[in-house]
């Protein structure tokens, strides 16, 4: 893979990286999907090696890296399995917040133990009744002096089960309209009274991650773990969605190159009626399709990448690329079990386990619905 954008120092990167993976994730990874939940050791070894939080600045203990870092770790941990979004989530989408909206006080308590991976992180935006609306969550901060007394519920929280530092969404201001004015961000640690996690939620692909509930019973958080400042919440997170989405993205593309590798390999080792099944002109054309639609993908994302990593907003193509990329990615992911007949089916073989992790990423950050209203609303429709 020659990205335009990587140097020498992004491929060592990568090819450090690969190897750790090949040790430390590759072998026990069916094991982890079995028991739902990657063990917070793999966490301790991501920091030791420096895997984790890259961008943070050199005196948090960072390297101070341009997103290229973030895009090669993102790629090869897709390369080994999707449950292992919660990394990316972790380096790329939570801790960002902390980097641009925290004071010097709150970096120097909470951008260390990111980097180490003693904490792991989480963003609480969710809650039952609101998905991809976030102005309309009911999550409450209520100010009480020093501290914010917290009641609600968040549900689909990605690194759930193991976060020590969730970044929560909700509303200190109630009276304020439109909805969206009143939200803030507070941090809300592990041991924080009135907050519990609820159940690991079961779902239907990405097992290995772990997705929880979270609730807020009169949780006590101290004022001076307020993110910025009151009301902002809303353009905080919409500053930072960009870069969520174009995570989201790289993980789709990546996907979909590993499962049309996959069906590759399978269909030119499978034997029907005297011949390998890639000699059949209907497989010669599904594949040549597919390889066409992902190399139209990973050049329009290759492009965002370089625009992002100068700087410019691009958020509306951005969004073009979720909401395709993430559909092609499921396409490609029916049209791969297809091709491997019944044995696509079972799951010995990879492509069953891509199947059933593909198909979240075209509702999480943003459904792909959303993504075409905000195209729209772009186009001055």
């Amino acid at each position: 893979m020659n990205h335009r954008y990587l140097t020498e120092e992004h491929q060592i990167l990568r090819e450090s990286f690969r190897k750790f993976l090949k040790k430390e994730a590759e072998p026990h990874f069916d094991e982890w999907e079995k028991n739902r939940l990657i063990p917070r050791e793999f966490w301790t070894k991501l920091g030791e090696q420096g895997f984790l939080c890259p961008a943070v600045d050199e005196k948090y203990g960072g390297m101070n890296a341009d997103f290229g870092y973030s895009v090669v770790i993102t790629e090869e941990l897709e390369r080994i399995g999707t449950s292992l979004v919660g990394v990316g989530l972790h380096n790329d989408i939570v801790v960002p917040y902390i980097e641009s909206y925290g004071n010097d006080e709150q970096k120097a308590r909470w951008l260390p133990k990111c980097v180490t991976g003693e904490y792991i992180t989480a963003i609480a935006m969710t809650e039952p009744g609101a998905g991809s609306d976030l102005a309309n969550i009911k999550t409450t901060a209520v100010r009480d002096g020093d501290h914010y007394i917290i009641n609600g519920e968040k549900t689909f929280i990605t690194n759930g089960i193991h976060s020590d530092l969730i970044i929560l969404a909700c509303k200190t201001d109630t009276s304020v309209q439109p909805g969206y004015k009143g939200i803030s961000l507070i941090a809300v640690e592990r041991d924080t009274p009135g907050f519990k996690r609820g159940k690991k939620l079961e779902k239907v692909g990405q097992w290995g991650q772990d997705t929880a509930e979270l609730i807020f019973e009169d949780a006590k958080v101290p004022v001076s773990n307020l993110l910025g400042e009151e009301g902002k919440g809303f353009y905080y997170m919409m500053n930072k969605l960009q870069q969520e989405r174009l995570i989201v993205t790289i993980e789709a593309i990546v996907s979909a190159e590993e499962m049309l590798a996959l069906t590759i390999d399978y269909v030119k080792s499978r034997k029907a009626f005297g011949k390998s099944i890639s000699q059949f002109q209907n497989t010669q054309f599904k594949i040549a399709e597919m390889a066409t639609e992902i190399q139209i993908g990973r050049t329009f994302i290759d492009d965002l990448i370089v625009n992002h990593m100068e700087g410019k907003e691009v958020v509306n193509q951005v969004s073009m690329a979720k909401w395709w990329t993430t559909d092609m990615a499921k396409r490609v992911a029916t049209e791969c079990m297809q091709l491997h007949g019944g044995y696509g089916y079972m799951e010995e073989y990879p492509i069953a386990r891509r199947y059933r992790d593909i198909p979240v990423l075209a509702i999480y950050a943003g459904t792909n619905e959303i993504m075409k209203q905000i195209i729209a609303k772009n186009l001055e429709l």
